[in-house]
């Protein structure tokens, strides 16, 4: 448990006892310090029962909650903004609370912590009520999030930009699974593809993506997806997955299928104690790493097919 409470972010997510484990995942994600209150296996009739706090004794078994903790001048938005997308896309049903800033102000108030945010080489992701002269060679990305993942700061995304600036060629065709707010598939674009498909689970964020795309008068093709379930059925030079291990372990068994010759995958939203697993998953479906980015305790991974190292 965190010290000094008054200057943390309480993000605390309620669910049934058996889709804990899910959850857990979930928010591990966010963060490896996590708090579960769990009592479905405490004995009331054992040695400590009777010393139980009251609370204990008569909170309700069947469901469990888990909270990260965030430092009090963090912006909580994004981090909310992933748990929801993400619980969306496992079937997580749940109920998510935070204390320390308001469910209804931190729409609005997140935003002063959203400031110009320089990325790769070249890449600036401006918020739009922001003023911004670039400079020189300066691709500027203009956003506004909403209640979708994805401004820029997490690491997560910005090793996939730094590897879409390196990678991406004209004309390519850009699969963009689990879009959030639409900014892998905008950067991908801007930096010369052809076209972008972009899809999540959550309707949600498949409407602040469309919006975030025409804002910075790039074209796109949006929809709801479960994963490839949705999406449109052909080959792709470049495909995004920003999404969680579990995720892209099951993702990457029939992502070869939309995989052109040359294609590169980059699969991000990966703890990096879990890179070895997907490593492993990829090379069983036919696919080499080509590249692999750590950022503090994430991983980027840039992968091919196999047959397109020959």
């Amino acid at each position: 448990m965190k010290e000094n409470y008054s200057d943390w972010t309480q993000i605390r997510v309620t669910v049934r006892t058996a889709q804990l484990d899910m959850l857990t995942a979930v928010m591990s994600a966010v963060d490896t310090g996590l708090m579960i209150e769990d009592y479905s296996d405490f004995d009331l009739n054992g040695m400590y029962g009777e010393l139980a706090d009251e609370s204990i004794l008569n909170a309700d078994r069947t469901v469990a909650s888990v909270s990260v903790f965030l430092p009090g001048g963090e912006d909580p938005g994004e981090k909310l903004s992933f748990i929801r997308s993400r619980m969306a896309e496992d079937g997580i049903e749940g109920e998510v609370s935070v204390r320390g800033v308001s469910e209804a102000d931190w729409i609005n108030n997140w935003k002063k912590y959203y400031k110009p945010l320089h990325l790769g080489r070249h890449t600036v992701i401006v918020p739009k009520w922001e003023d911004y002269n670039p400079a020189e060679g300066e691709t500027v990305v203009r956003m506004d999030p909403g209640m979708a993942f994805g401004t820029g700061s997490h690491e997560t995304t910005r090793t996939v930009i730094a590897m879409l600036e390196r990678y991406v060629r004209p004309d390519d065709a850009v699969l963009d699974v689990g879009t959030g707010s639409g900014i892998l598939g905008i950067c991908a674009l801007k930096f010369g593809a052809g076209s972008c498909f972009a899809y999540d689970i959550d309707p949600v964020a498949v409407e602040t993506a469309a919006e975030n795309f025409e804002y910075n008068g790039v074209r796109a093709v949006t929809g709801v997806s479960d994963l490839l379930r949705g999406v449109k059925k052909k080959k792709y030079d470049i495909i995004c997955a920003n999404i969680v291990a579990d995720i892209i372990l099951r993702l990457l068994p029939d992502i070869g299928e939309y995989m052109a010759p040359g294609c590169r995958l980059f699969l991000s939203g990966i703890i990096s104690g879990r890179a070895g697993e997907i490593e492993k998953a990829a090379g069983e479906a036919g696919l080499e790493i080509l590249e692999r980015i750590d950022d503090n305790d994430w991983t980027a991974l840039a992968v091919i097919k196999k047959e397109d190292r020959k």
